[in-house]
């Protein structure tokens, strides 16, 4: 008998009421498109009072997101943003790595300030690995015997995170589901997990929080699924840290250790990349972590640039446009959140760096060695300032002509329309464009 192959012409199942192509569930992603800090929680905030499910991907207690609703200022380290929407669920999926004190510590914390009923609102995916305390020490003597030995440190936030990838990637890690089992093969497996880093740690203590956790643990890819394709729910996913962090694509070796770039959605929580709809960047108007000088110092006390999760000082210059077109290369931005306009109200000029120069030519590309990256000279555009404050500013109207011109300036140099334009640290200070 002959076989015959029957082919489809599209993955999109079949409506079997109509026989058409039904277009598939998406989620909306939400991604820093520079080196972080960009205000992505203010982004999601504002989109999450429309959202279902609200996720966390990737990363762990080593970002911190800034929101302030009502004159409250919350902070959220692996709390994703949205757990402010009452009427969503959160999701703290596989990709993140979770350091269960911090975690409660910073839901308790936040309790104190308005935030009720977050326990019952957050959902944790059982294959999620655990960051113990015996990581963060690894993490601190990593960085002191950089330093040591090479006279420079990456700048890690010493919460553990690399190590525990580490022990996620070498097949050692203990995850949530090995937690809420039988504790004595957990604490046998702990064992083991302490003596490959051959050094003498604190005791164990997370089997305190066991009990605390039972009632949020859930199997996140099947409640992924459900929620994309049961009764279809409108999903957010919060990505941490930034593209030019990200371990693959970021300026490599000062990079986080997971992947925030938007593959990190995909595999952080179990979406195929058939369900990834609207993917928002979000930039500064500016630029930290980069830049010194009196500009930079300038934009610092303005911009109240001082890192949520370390209280360290961000270095801010121009905004660099070479490093978001780079982010938008990867990450395939549908629309740009760009924030802190306001901060160059009272500049005479403004700069952006719009392209890299290297012995006196241009170069096509984001260098991905750092030495070159050095080496390199940027070229600059500059603009008249607008010397006008911004932060009263509700609808693009309202905005003077100057930054008008240098918001469509960005706009068109990158190529992706600008949907937010953010003038001030409250939701309500979001203009949005269309």
């Amino acid at each position: 008998m002959k076989l015959q192959i029957w082919h489809c012409p599209s993955w999109r199942p079949l409506s079997l009421e109509t026989g058409r192509l039904k277009p598939p569930p998406s989620s909306t992603v939400v991604l820093g498109a520079q080196w972080g800090d960009e205000g992505k929680g203010k982004v999601v905030d504002l989109l999450a009072t429309d959202a279902d499910v609200v996720c966390r991907c990737q990363g762990g207690n080593n970002a911190g997101h800034t929101v302030v609703v009502d004159g409250k200022e919350y902070d959220f380290h692996l709390l994703p943003s949205g757990i402010i929407n009452s009427k969503s669920i959160s999701l703290i999926g596989n990709g993140v790595v979770i350091h269960l004190p911090g975690l409660f510590e910073e839901g308790d914390k936040n309790e104190k300030k308005g935030l009720k009923g977050w326990e019952k609102r957050l959902i944790v995916s059982d294959r999620a690995h655990i960051v113990f305390d015996f990581h963060q020490v690894v993490d601190g003597l990593q960085e002191t015997e950089r330093q040591a030995q090479e006279g420079k440190n990456i700048g890690t936030t010493k919460k553990g995170i690399g190590p525990a990838y580490s022990s996620k990637a070498s097949r050692t890690g203990l995850r949530v589901c090995d937690l809420l089992g039988d504790f004595k093969d957990f604490s046998m497996k702990f064992k083991n997990l302490v003596h490959q880093f051959q050094s003498m740690y604190p005791a164990l203590t997370v089997d305190e929080y066991a009990e605390r956790l039972r009632p949020m643990v859930r199997d996140g890819v099947y409640y992924m699924y459900e929620a994309l394709h049961g009764s279809p729910k409108k999903i957010l996913v919060e990505g941490a840290n930034a593209a030019l962090l990200d371990i693959d694509f970021g300026t490599y070796p000062f990079v986080t250790s997971s992947n925030c770039t938007v593959g990190g959605a995909c595999t952080g929580l179990g979406i195929p990349p058939l369900n990834i709809g609207d993917v928002f960047g979000v930039s500064k108007a500016y630029t930290t972590r980069v830049g010194i000088g009196a500009v930079g110092e300038l934009l610092q006390t303005r911009g109240h640039e001082v890192g949520v999760t370390t209280g360290r000082k961000r270095r801010c210059g121009w905004l660099d446009l070479v490093i978001v077109r780079y982010a938008h290369m990867i990450n395939g931005f549908t629309a740009i959140a760009l924030t802190k306009l306001d901060i160059l109200d009272v500049l005479d000029e403004i700069k952006v760096g719009v392209a890299y120069k290297l012995n006196g030519k241009r170069i096509p590309h984001f260098p991905a060695n750092m030495d070159v990256l050095h080496k390199v000279e940027v070229e600059y555009e500059t603009f008249p300032g607008w010397k006008t404050d911004t932060s009263a500013a509700r609808k693009w109207n309202d905005l003077p002509a100057k930054a008008q011109n240098y918001i469509r300036f960005i706009e068109n140099h990158i190529g992706v329309p600008i949907k937010w334009v953010g003038v001030g640290k409250s939701r309500e200070c979001m203009i949005q464009m269309f």
